[in-house]
C-alpha cells in the first residue's frame, strides 16, 4: 500500500459519509478490486485442483468462501486497515460514524478498494501475486473446509431458536505454530470439540463434528442427511 499514489491512497481510506461526492470514496475502487480479487483467486485455484474432483460448482464454493466478507475482514485486520482508516477519519466526525468503519462490510470493501488501487498502480500480475499471498490462509481453509460447517450448524439451530457459540479452551505450541482447541456450545451444553492451526479452523472442525453428532453433515451438493449415509458414499 505504500507504493500507491497519494490520490488513490486517500480515496481508498475515505468512507462515503466523509465526502460530498460518493465517487471520492472507496466505493468505485472496491467495485474494481472485487473483480481483480475473484480473478486472482480463481486463476490460482484452477491449475491446482484436478478437473475430475473439482467441477465448476465446487470451485465456485471454494472461491466464495476464500473471498467472503469474513475472509476479507480478516485480511484487512492483518494488514492494519483498521488503524489506517482510523487515522483517516476527518476531525469532528461523530463517534457513531467512526464505529461503522470497523464493521465487516466496510473492511471488506476497503480491502477490495486496496486491491483495485494496486491494480491501477502496479498492474494485474503484481497485484494478483500479492492477493494470493495475502489470502493464502483463507484459500487453504476454504480448500480444507469446502462446506461452511459453522453456517450450516447455525442455520439448523436457528430453526429451533437456538444459538451456537465457540470458545477456545486450549492453545498449544509457540505463536508461529499454535494448535487451538475450540468447543462448540449450545447454551451450557458442549456439542463438540475441534482443533486447528487457527481459531477459524478449530471452529469449523468443531462445527463439523457437531453436525456429525446431530446426523446433519452436509453433502457436497448441499443436501443434508445422516452422517453415516455419507460415509457409505
Amino acid at each position: 500500500m505504500g507504493e500507491l499514489p497519494e490520490d488513490l491512497q486517500r480515496q481508498v481510506f475515505t468512507h462515503a459519509s466523509w465526502t460530498a461526492r460518493r465517487s471520492d470514496s472507496y466505493t468505485r475502487l472496491a467495485f474494481l478490486g472485487d473483480s481483480v480479487l475473484a480473478l486472482a483467486v480463481t486463476a490460482h485455484l484452477y491449475p491446482r485442483l484436478e478437473a475430475e474432483s473439482f467441477g465448476a460448482g465446487r470451485l465456485t464454493k471454494i472461491r466464495a468462501q476464500a473471498v467472503s466478507g469474513r475472509s476479507c475482514r480478516v485480511v484487512a485486520e492483518e494488514l492494519g486497515v483498521v488503524e489506517m482508516l482510523l487515522a483517516a477519519v476527518p476531525s469532528g466526525t461523530a463517534p457513531a460514524a467512526t464505529a461503522v468503519i470497523e464493521t465487516e462490510r466496510v473492511l471488506a470493501s476497503v480491502i477490495e478498494a486496496v486491491i483495485g488501487a494496486c491494480y491501477l498502480t502496479a498492474g494485474y500480475d503484481r497485484t494478483a501475486a500479492a492477493v494470493v499471498e495475502a489470502f493464502a490462509t483463507q484459500i487453504d481453509e476454504a480448500l480444507e473446509f469446502t462446506v461452511d460447517f459453522k453456517s450450516t450448524l447455525q442455520e439448523h439451530l436457528a430453526q429451533r431458536g437456538e444459538v451456537i457459540h465457540y470458545e477456545v479452551v486450549e492453545q498449544l505450541g509457540p505463536p508461529h505454530d499454535r494448535l487451538f482447541t475450540v468447543e462448540a456450545r449450545r447454551g451450557e451444553e458442549t456439542l463438540a470439540r475441534g482443533t486447528g492451526r487457527s481459531k477459524k479452523q478449530a471452529e469449523q472442525d468443531a462445527a463439523r463434528i457437531a453436525l456429525e453428532g446431530l446426523g446433519l453433515l452436509p453433502f457436497e451438493d448441499g443436501t443434508r442427511g445422516p452422517a453415516e449415509s455419507q460415509q457409505g458414499r
